[in-house]
């Protein structure tokens, strides 16, 4: 295709200039890579609280099994609900002991009643549904009370908002920021070339005949960048695993991808704006 190859013979006529363009893309992306892994290991952190949410229904001593196991049995059915685990006196005990191994001397047997823990869907550990699943257990007669922490859950799912909605705020400015950039890079090679794209627009060239090869340019150097910035942001995440000793996570597969696709985005972007920008004062 013609405009590939006028947008690789402008990457061989210009090698320093389009090396700086990559980098300093690259650099941008590398900062928003940065502050996406922050956010990524923030949410996984949360989500890993979150999983520990959970209600203890506590049962009034002498209940049969058959009866906690029938109510048991109800309550999985409850859409919001994952799982149900029945928990005996002597379990209680024996969890207890191994939670609070220092004080395990002053527990006796039958010293704690039985309960059921309930655990709910992924989705489904808001404040909302959380206490609605617990008014629903408190209902059963054999039910002596319910723990399930609701003012910790408020208080979770409250930081979960604002995190996300901080995260995307921030996650917009530095996109916004690295466009800038971007297009303040690429219009330094359309600057470069603007004599040539006179003479285009002279010999009758369309807009569209020009943009597309600076267009095809800007996507490449998104991608190069983007790789760039990929493999910086890898680099950055071992160097401080390394130097603080704690495991955080990266990016899957298919977030990398959609990383330097968005790299390929801004760079086709930030090529348009300059490239039209010109030619209206052409």
């Amino acid at each position: 295709m013609p405009s590939f190859k006028t947008a690789f013979i402008a990457f061989k006529r210009a090698p320093l200039l389009s090396a700086l363009s990559i980098t300093t893309i690259a650099f941008s992306l590398f900062a928003f890579g940065l502050f996406g892994l922050v956010a990524l290991n923030i949410r996984n952190a949360l989500q890993k609280v979150e999983e520990r949410v959970e209600i203890r229904a506590f049962i009034s001593e002498g209940t049969s099994l058959e009866d906690i196991t029938a109510a048991a049995d109800e309550i999985k059915k409850y859409p919001n609900v994952l799982r149900v685990d029945i928990v005996t006196q002597e379990q209680a005990l024996a969890r207890a002991k191994t939670e609070l191994g220092e004080f395990s001397d002053v527990f006796e047997d039958a010293f704690l009643p039985a309960s059921l823990d309930v655990k709910l869907k992924d989705g489904h550990r808001d404040p909302t549904t959380v206490k609605k699943v617990a008014d629903d257990v408190r209902a059963l007669p054999f039910v002596d009370d319910i723990r399930f922490g609701e003012e910790w859950i408020t208080q979770l799912y409250r930081l979960r908002n604002i995190a996300g909605v901080a995260g995307a705020a921030l996650g917009l400015a530095f996109a916004a920021v690295a466009v800038i950039i971007i297009g303040a890079t690429i219009r330094m090679a359309v600057l470069a070339r603007s004599r040539e794209i006179s003479i285009m627009r002279l010999v009758g060239a369309t807009d569209g005949f020009i943009s597309r090869p600076f267009l095809i340019e800007g996507a490449i150097k998104g991608i190069l960048g983007g790789v760039l910035a990929l493999l910086l942001t890898y680099l950055a995440m071992r160097m401080l695993q390394q130097y603080l000793h704690f495991e955080t996570a990266f990016f899957d597969q298919r977030l990398a991808t959609l990383g330097i696709l968005f790299g390929a985005m801004m760079g086709l972007l930030g090529s348009a704006v300059s490239v039209g920008r010109h030619l209206r004062k052409v």
